[in-house]
């Protein structure tokens, strides 16, 4: 990977600090998505990452919660001519839904997927922009694995370390672009 491509992503990530509450430095990737280039570097990055790892895969899952993980998951699957499969806000999915509870910095909220989003065994890179505690991260890995999927990785944009979300994750492997203290 080109340090000078990944500069390029990572000077488009503004710090923001006390947001969303004080002591917090919060990392916003609005002018990545604002500036075509950089955001094109960045589907270019995520996409030699996956394909120089894996030879197969079948779908890229992203994280709806927000909406950061769905603008990043839909372009990277179209590039890798793959699917995309949606883990969204409990009550947003039509259909029969796999749902669960997971625990919050700041309290609880729930996920789901459609339950006919994956066959078993199918290979799903799960995408998302950042990975801080891990908590969201692990429940959709959960909700692929009630699926039984085989869940390659779980890639995201930024890792905020010192919050150790990658340790949650165990046994799934975990790739980050850009790491922040």
């Amino acid at each position: 990977m080109s340090e000078e491509r990944l500069r390029r992503v990572r000077d488009r990530v503004r710090p923001f600090p006390d947001f969303p509450e004080p002591g917090v430095l919060f990392r916003d990737i609005s002018p990545l998505l604002k500036d075509p280039v950089a955001f094109r570097t960045l589907i270019d990055l995520l996409e030699d990452h996956v394909r120089a790892s894996f030879p197969k895969i079948d779908f890229i899952a992203g994280e709806c919660l927000d909406s950061r993980g769905f603008l990043i998951g839909p372009p990277l699957a179209q590039r890798l001519g793959i699917g995309f499969v949606p883990v969204r806000k409990k009550g947003k999915l039509p259909g029969p839904t796999e749902s669960i509870s997971y625990s919050l910095e700041y309290g609880k909220a729930e996920l789901e997927i459609q339950s006919d989003a994956v066959e078993p065994g199918q290979k799903v890179v799960i995408v998302d922009d950042l990975l801080a505690t891990g908590g969201t991260m692990c429940a959709a890995c959960e909700l692929l694995k009630r699926l039984k999927a085989e869940i390659l990785e779980c890639l995201v944009i930024i890792e905020l370390k010192a919050l150790k979300g990658s340790e949650k994750l165990n046994s799934i492997p975990f790739y980050s672009l850009l790491q922040y203290d």
